[in-house]
């Protein structure tokens, strides 16, 4: 009697997560459609994506803390990881530099709002988010938090990103007796990438009520007048992305940017829907080490990349200011623009993924540098949703392509696997958002040798 074959192992799972996806485009679809057909209904449905946001921003202190943990425990020399941060962090300056550049060719070149007249109706709203916005010293004094838990319960990226070094490098300094507790840290970093994987199975509503709520809220009148900085910006981060980014990541690491962002598609289709980088930052982490970079690159320069490498905000910060000077006739001197942007970059440090950032630290530059032109940020108002969404995905790009060339110049880049990723021979499980891998000692038991033999 024939024996019934087998299933093979070895063959892959089905990706049963693209019918996920597919629904979140549908979803996104029929958001639009109640936006515009039923506004009131629209806004109504903002919960659901808020619901949704808020549910993947608990869950990103734990995944930063065991990342950084583990990655900063498995190093041998505390100055390597030293290393990695000190090059990202001059990385980002260089690269946030060369964003602020382009955004004011760009912006200088356009002359965005001319001859608009200014609507003032919001400009209470602005006044308040400019005095609410942070100091310098306010802004590094808050990096520490009040307590060893409290970085993961206010969900502070920066305090998490503290607290988790401090802790890798004490697991360092513990040596053999720290490996109990970095296997814990491991397996309770399986279960939160399990968690995550089944939050996403909710991203089809978010995505719904995030849309419906934006264009419920906003509408297509409002665009017409603002057309051409929406236009102009992004086409500006295009350029950015693909040409500026592009070429460092070919140059730095030889690897192709198309393939790249590829191989991230999912996650800017998250970021689009739900108009939060957030979102993606945890599928982030997991896909960077499924590429082939160490976990100690990717522990320090993602987390640090969000905070501090934001590509799309300096972009975003040159064009608006440029457009409000101009709609009030007032331009800017190239002097007063380099002075105040720069200002600027420094105050937006941190406040990545935070909602209505971007305003906020438009608005307080004004308020410090030039006070009679903060009016007009309230005209910005009505568009910055949209604009926010192209500088999240621009901030998300920047961090990605910052991954890859700092694993390929630290040398902790395995070349030979990115190659199977992005040949499709290596896909990502989607399932545990982790590389699961036998046990080494299981995969080379000896025989056992007979007795007499």
């Amino acid at each position: 009697m024939p024996t019934p074959p087998t299933p093979d192992a070895s063959a892959p799972k089905r990706d049963k997560t693209r019918y996920l996806y597919l629904a979140v485009i549908v979803a996104v679809v029929l958001g639009v459609a109640v936006g515009l057909l039923a506004p009131g209904v629209g806004k109504q449905l903002a919960p659901l994506g808020t619901g949704f946001v808020n549910l993947i921003k608990m869950m990103i202190s734990p995944i930063i803390f065991c990342t950084i943990v583990l990655g900063i425990g498995s190093v041998a020399k505390a100055a390597k990881v030293g290393k990695v941060g000190i090059t990202a962090l001059v990385y980002f300056i260089v690269m946030s530099t060369f964003a602020l550049a382009i955004g004011l060719v760009v912006g200088n070149l356009l002359h965005p709002g001319a001859g608009l007249h200014l609507n003032p109706a919001d400009v209470s709203k602005v006044h308040d988010q400019a005095k609410g916005a942070e100091s310098g010293v306010d802004f590094v004094l808050g990096i520490i938090p009040t307590s060893f838990v409290s970085a993961f319960t206010e969900g502070q990226v920066l305090q998490t990103l503290l607290i988790a070094l401090l802790a890798g490098f004490a697991l360092q300094k513990l040596g053999p007796r720290g490996e109990p507790i970095l296997r814990g840290i491991e397996h309770i970093q399986r279960l939160v990438f399990r968690i995550l994987s089944m939050i996403m199975w909710a991203a089809p509503v978010g995505a719904f009520g995030a849309i419906a709520a934006v264009v419920g809220a906003t509408g297509w009148g409002a665009l017409r007048s603002l057309l051409v900085i929406m236009l102009g910006f992004y086409l500006t981060c295009l350029v950015f992305v693909f040409g500026v980014l592009g070429a460092v990541l070919w140059l730095g690491a030889r690897v192709n940017i198309f393939r790249l962002l590829k191989y991230l598609g999912r996650e800017f289709l998250l970021i689009l829907s739900t108009s939060s980088s957030e979102s993606a930052l945890p599928r982030l982490i997991a896909k960077m080490e499924h590429l082939g970079v160490s976990k100690p690159v990717v522990g320090i320069t993602v987390p640090t990349g969000y905070s501090f490498n934001l590509d799309g905000t300096a972009i975003y910060l040159t064009m608006a200011t440029l457009f409000i000077a101009t709609a009030q006739d007032e331009p800017l001197a190239l002097g007063e623009q380099i002075t105040l942007l720069l200002f600027m970059i420094l105050a937006s440090k941190g406040a990545a993924g935070v909602s209505g950032a971007g305003i906020a630290t438009l608005a307080s530059g004004l308020q410090s540098h030039r006070p009679e032109l903060v009016d007009g940020v309230g005209f910005i108002l009505g568009i910055d949703r949209f604009m926010s969404e192209a500088r999240a995905l621009t901030n998300f790009a920047g961090n990605a392509v910052a991954t890859v060339l700092i694993g390929s110049w630290m040398k902790e880049f395995d070349r030979g696997k990115s190659q199977q990723v992005f040949a499709g021979n290596a896909p990502f499980d989607e399932a545990t958002l982790l590389d699961e891998k036998p046990p080494p000692a299981a995969e080379a038991k000896p025989e056992p040798v007979a007795a007499g033999s």
